[in-house]
C-alpha cells in the first residue's frame, strides 16, 4: 500500500460522516467498459471483497479506492484499417476521400475495433486522515491525482484541497543537502538522483546506486545542475524517491517495521487489509512531517490558490 505519495491539506475540518461519504460514492461505483466504452473511472472496494463497502476506516484512518479502466486500439491498426477503406472508396469511386471524410472513418474504425481491445486497469489508493488533515493519494503521476480530485469533488459538497507546498523547494533542499554532504535530521541520503541543467541543454545526469558524498556530483551543482529526484531513507523506517514536485516514490517499508508490526501482533492473525493501513499511514503519519520540517516548514493554507482540481 502506498507505493507513490502525493499530499494534500484538507482547507476545511473534516464534516462528513462514513455513512454520507459512502452513500455519495456508490452512485459513482466502477463499472467495467462497455463494448464501444474507451474509459471507466469509479469507487472500488479498497479491501477488495466483492460488493464490499468503499469508505474503509482501520484507527480512525480513512482508505478509498478509485479503479480507472482504459480500453486501447493501436493507433497503427487504425490506420491500416483506414487506409483499406479509403483505397476502396478510391477504385469504387474514383475520387479520392477529403480530410473531413477520412476523419469520420477513423472514428469508425476505432469504435468497430473497441469490442476487440485489450482493456488495462489501474487504480489509485486514498488516505484521509481526519485529525491532521492530510490527504494522501498513492499516485504515480499529478493526472492520475486530478482524476481523484474530481471525483472526490463531485462526490462531497464544498470539498476543497491544495496540495502542500513548503518554504523551502524540494529542489533547493537537494541541493543543499547534497552539496554539503549532510543529510537532515532523521534522513539519510542513498545512492540514486537525478540531476538536470536548466539553461537550454536540459543536460541530464542520472546516478543509480552510486555514492553521491562525491566531488563530482558538487560540482554538477555548482555548474547550475539542480536535482530533481533523490533516495532517501527516514529513520532507518522507510526509503522512497523525492522529487522536485514534493512526491515521493518508489516507498519502500523496510524489515523493521514489519518486524515491529509482527511483535506487536503476536500470535494474532490480523486482516491483512488492516494491518497494512495500520503500518502504512502510522509511519507515513510520522515520515510527512519530518520531511515538511526538512523543507522549512509547510506553507500556511491560504498562501496560494486552492483547488477545487
Amino acid at each position: 500500500m502506498f507505493k507513490n505519495v502525493i499530499v494534500y491539506r484538507l482547507v476545511s475540518p473534516w464534516s462528513v460522516t462514513q455513512a454520507q461519504l459512502e452513500d455519495a460514492l456508490q452512485a459513482d461505483r466502477f463499472v467495467e467498459c462497455g463494448a464501444s466504452q474507451e474509459k471507466s473511472v469509479g469507487w472500488t472496494e479498497p479491501r477488495g471483497q466483492a460488493h464490499g463497502p468503499l469508505v474503509e476506516v482501520v484507527g480512525g484512518q480513512w482508505v478509498l479506492k478509485l479503479m480507472m479502466e482504459v480500453k486501447s486500439v493501436p493507433g497503427s491498426v487504425v490506420k491500416r484499417k483506414v487506409e483499406e477503406q479509403v483505397a476502396q472508396i478510391e477504385v469504387s469511386t474514383g475520387r479520392k476521400p477529403g480530410k473531413k471524410e477520412v476523419r469520420e472513418l477513423r472514428d469508425d474504425a476505432r469504435l468497430a475495433l473497441l469490442p476487440m481491445a485489450f482493456t488495462k486497469q489501474g487504480s489509485v489508493g486514498v488516505w484521509i486522515d481526519p485529525k491532521s488533515g492530510w490527504l494522501v493519494l498513492d499516485a504515480g503521476s499529478q493526472s492520475k491525482a486530478d482524476e481523484v480530485m474530481t471525483a472526490l469533488i463531485k462526490a462531497i459538497p464544498d470539498f476543497a484541497v491544495q496540495l502542500v507546498n513548503t518554504q523551502i523547494s524540494p529542489a533547493a533542499a537537494m541541493a543543499v543537502w547534497l552539496s554539503t554532504r549532510e543529510s537532515p535530521t532523521d534522513f539519510s541520503v542513498d545512492r540514486e538522483c537525478e540531476l538536470k541543467a536548466s539553461d537550454e541543454s536540459k543536460a541530464v545526469v542520472r546516478y543509480t546506486r552510486h555514492p553521491l558524498d562525491t566531488e563530482e556530483v558538487s560540482q554538477h551543482i555548482a555548474l547550475g545542475k539542480m536535482p530533481t529526484r533523490l533516495a532517501m531513507t527516514w529513520n532507518d523506517r522507510v526509503s522512497f524517491v523525492l522529487t522536485e514536485a514534493l512526491q515521493l516514490k518508489k516507498v519502500t517499508f523496510l524489515d523493521t517495521v514489519f518486524e515491529e508490526a509482527s511483535k506487536a501482533a503476536g500470535d494474532g492473525k490480523d486482516d491483512n487489509f488492516d494491518a497494512d493501513v495500520i503500518i502504512s499511514t502510522g509511519e507515513l503519519s510520522q515520515l510527512i512531517p519530518d520531511l515538511m520540517e526538512a523543507l522549512g516548514g509547510e506553507v500556511p493554507l491560504g498562501s496560494m490558490p486552492v483547488a477545487p482540481v
